[in-house]
């Protein structure tokens, strides 16, 4: 009973152990010329695979592009996963290092496109017709 928090701990200095490398372990140019952020990690009840969600900040409003850079960024985290395992393994203590799986996280764009949706409604007119 005492492991249900285990794995959101173990996803958390994923997180933050990615992250860092991020910044200043690797040196792929597929990701240095990009702002990238790593917005959660889930780790399976069982250890063995961690799916990174990753954030490609892209002011591009070309669909294509984004599409590309975000393919690009995930080719480059992909190559990488040695050196992040062997950081992970360093600075974690666990007998397995979990697998890394990397996503691309669109809850951004999704986030924005809400708010497009409330910017555009009329809240005046609805007011206008629940007083008649």
């Amino acid at each position: 009973m005492g492991k249900g928090y285990r794995s959101g701990r173990l996803g958390e200095e994923i997180r933050r152990i990615v992250s860092e490398m991020l910044i200043s372990g690797i040196k792929d140019p597929r990701l240095t010329g990009n702002m990238v952020s790593v917005s959660g990690v889930e780790v399976t009840s069982d250890g063995s695979y961690a799916t990174c969600y990753v954030s490609v900040l892209n002011f591009s409003k070309d669909p294509e592009e984004k599409e590309r850079k975000e393919q690009e960024v995930l080719a480059g985290l992909s190559s990488a996963k040695g050196l992040l395992k062997k950081e992970i393994s360093r600075q974690v203590k666990v007998r397995h290092i979990p697998e890394l799986i990397f996503r691309a996280d669109h809850s951004m764009d999704y986030g924005r496109h809400i708010d497009e949706i409330l910017d555009n409604i009329d809240f005046d007119s609805y007011q206008k017709d629940t007083e008649e």
